[in-house]
């Protein structure tokens, strides 16, 4: 008997992670991710490409979207199901996926609206992928299990997770699995952390695998260090007093808006900084931070250490929680130098592009990214230096100071992905790099396979592979 694998996502490209397993007549899924770079957004629309009622169950290695984003229209589709994942990962699904259901039929009617007026039709259809129904449907078949408990997710298949140091709940998933009478350990990396860094732990190691999916969005860079992030931000905030301007960051409701005020926090208190307004304009991303607080048993030594004192990882005076649009509308007429920081992390879609219409044009004002921007975002039109923008169908100058912090990635870099395979004793059958655009999934497969000497691929889209 053999194992069939084929690659449904994140084939070079970082989003819509998507891996299908089929073994003794099962069909398992490894992530669910919905696609976000613009010329790949089709995909979501397009047939699953198995019928997602002969799907027997699906894994989630955590709650960012390109991970489990199109959970609601597979079930909608037919997907009966379990879903296994971590308990905080359930908890914070909850959130993103409403969330991103509500964006769905927010756009969908923006859409319809404009397109009615224009006389056109556009690419997709004038509908959404889910509707919030869809979503809350789909939290029924939910099954958290939790981290190093070997759980049976089919005949003869074992799942286990690990955790991965990426976001709060986040993990690696082993699949071991009886192939003719012998054992094999698929290893699915999920998004991996890195080492050393504030609120969760660091990310596990394997010493054996059969089979690696690692993914590998900054396989062919570094980040800086923690101290080099502490020193940018604290650069950043003060140019910005110094003109006068707004400072607006585009930020994933997902462990980055909660790293960025635990960063913040930290600056205040060493009173490395002017004590700014700061405004979480995300009403997902204050539900988040709440779901943070209920877990504090998946904090680092650190963070733990500051909550045995009393102290809040992330409140602090000069903080407010804009829950209401209204509020959010408020903000407009900011003087002085205020910090927003809004979703979505590469501002395709959410409050962030309110802010940004209100201040990109603005030369006092700066526009600080703090997150991954994919290719086809308007964030990446931005960091690449594009001098007009459209938002909201109508083009705007890019006069505002345009920085980028990369220090606060969550994801792993060059250095810190080597690292992590190192730990492996065995030669692994096969090595699969995934979850990156085409140049750094390829630099990456290069360097391990002459570092290993590993057999190493990249997998093409639907590319499928016979594991024995």
């Amino acid at each position: 008997m053999n194992a069939r694998l084929k690659f449904l996502g994140a084939t070079e490209n970082v989003t819509g992670s998507r891996y299908l397993l089929e073994t003794d007549g099962q069909r398992l899924l490894v992530d669910c991710g919905m696609h976000q770079e613009r010329e790949l957004r089709s995909r979501d629309w397009d047939p699953f490409p198995v019928p997602p009622s002969s799907i027997d169950a699906v894994l989630i290695t955590h709650a960012h979207l390109d991970h489990c984003g199109y959970l609601p229209r597979l079930s909608r589709d037919g997907f009966k199901g379990p879903v296994y994942c971590t308990p905080a990962t359930a908890e914070i699904m909850r959130i993103s996926l409403l969330d991103s259901a509500n964006l769905q039929e927010s756009d969908a009617e923006q859409k319809r609206r404009r397109h009615e007026r224009e006389g056109r039709k556009g690419a997709y259809p004038e509908e959404p992928l889910y509707t919030v129904k869809d979503a809350e449907a789909c939290f029924n078949q939910f099954q958290p299990i939790r981290c190093k408990r070997a759980t049976e997710v089919a005949r003869g298949v074992t799942a286990s997770l690990y955790d991965a140091g990426h976001i709060l709940g986040s993990t690696m998933i082993a699949l071991d699995i009886r192939l003719n009478g012998e054992s094999r350990r698929i290893v699915f990396s999920g998004d991996i952390g890195r080492w050393d860094r504030p609120i969760v732990r660091d990310p596990s190691t394997f010493e054996r695998a059969d089979y690696v999916l690692v993914e590998s969005t900054y396989g062919n860079r570094t980040h800086e260090t923690v101290e080099a992030v502490d020193d940018q931000l604290e650069s950043v905030i003060k140019a910005a007093v110094q003109k006068r301007g707004n400072i607006i960051v585009p930020s994933f409701a997902i462990e980055r808006a909660q790293e960025l005020l635990y960063h913040m926090n930290e600056l205040l208190r060493a009173n490395r900084i002017p004590h700014i307004l700061v405004f979480l304009d995300s009403p997902m991303a204050i539900k988040v931070t709440d779901v943070f607080r209920k877990h504090p048993e998946l904090f680092d030594e650190e963070a733990r250490e500051i909550v045995a004192r009393h102290q809040s990882l992330f409140d602090f005076p000069s903080l407010t929680a804009v829950e209401s649009a209204e509020h959010s509308k408020a903000l407009n007429y900011l003087g002085g130098t205020g910090m927003i920081i809004a979703g979505s992390g590469m501002c395709t879609g959410g409050r962030i592009k309110h802010h940004l219409v209100n201040n990109i044009s603005r030369p006092e004002s700066t526009v600080l990214f703090v997150g991954y921007q994919a290719s086809g975002t308007l964030g990446r039109q931005i960091v690449d230096g594009a001098k007009e923008v459209r938002i909201y169908n109508e083009t705007h100058t890019v006069a505002a100071r345009i920085e980028q912090i990369q220090g606060f990635s969550s994801h792993a870099d060059q250095n810190e992905l080597l690292r992590w395979l190192s730990t492996i004793r065995n030669t692994p059958r096969q090595v699969f790099v995934v979850h990156g655009e085409k140049e750094s999934a390829h630099t990456f497969a290069e360097l391990v396979a002459e570092k290993h000497g590993w057999n190493v691929t990249v997998p093409a889209y639907k590319e499928e592979v016979i594991l024995d």
